[in-house]
């Protein structure tokens, strides 16, 4: 059903995005999840076992923590690896042609941040344009990422980073459950 490149690239310490990883793995859908973090410690991703992974499913979240207003590089290593002429585009590039295109992004810091007048001066989604162009691009359907706030530990309690990350990833299962019915 839908294939989850997980690129945190210090899952074993994360509270938010192991709690996403946990609601997906517990949901009952069929999920292929690839911690590229974890299984190319070295960045030097293994770029036909992961486009072979692409193709074996319609949908494809890319579920990451916002670093600094970006993705962790493993993830821009992963797209700069994986996402090639003649396989994402390009002549004969067509391989994720109509394929869904999801990031669920963790963001530290609290909602009001990320705002014209915050101090991050601009929204989340803002931030993804390049994730719409990569979409674009790759002729890949994008849909609005899914993101939540709140999921610094120096900030928040366990609990409450935890309740959150249940309430995203809810809405993800809800998300993918009706991007299934689509295919």
């Amino acid at each position: 059903m839908a294939l989850v490149i997980l690129a945190h690239p210090d899952f074993a310490q994360s509270v938010a995005n192991k709690a996403v990883i946990g609601h997906l793995t517990r949901s009952g859908l069929d999920v292929e999840i690839r911690d590229i973090a974890a299984l190319y410690p070295d960045y030097r991703i293994d770029a036909a076992a992961e486009q072979q992974a692409l193709l074996r499913h319609q949908t494809v979240l890319f579920q990451y923590p916002l670093y600094w207003y970006n993705m962790p590089a493993i993830l821009k290593q992963y797209f700069d690896s994986v996402f090639t002429y003649g396989f994402a585009y390009g002549t004969g590039g067509d391989k994720l042609k109509g394929k869904n295109f999801v990031a669920s992004i963790t963001v530290g810091s609290p909602e009001q941040d990320y705002r014209a007048d915050g101090e991050a001066h601009f929204r989340v989604y803002e931030f993804c344009k390049n994730l719409e162009q990569t979409a674009y691009f790759t002729q890949m359907r994008y849909i609005d990422p899914f993101y939540f706030h709140g999921t610094s530990p120096a900030l928040y309690s366990r609990e409450e980073i935890q309740s959150k990350a249940e309430d995203c990833a809810e809405g993800l299962v809800t998300l993918l459950r009706k991007l299934d019915k689509k295919s």
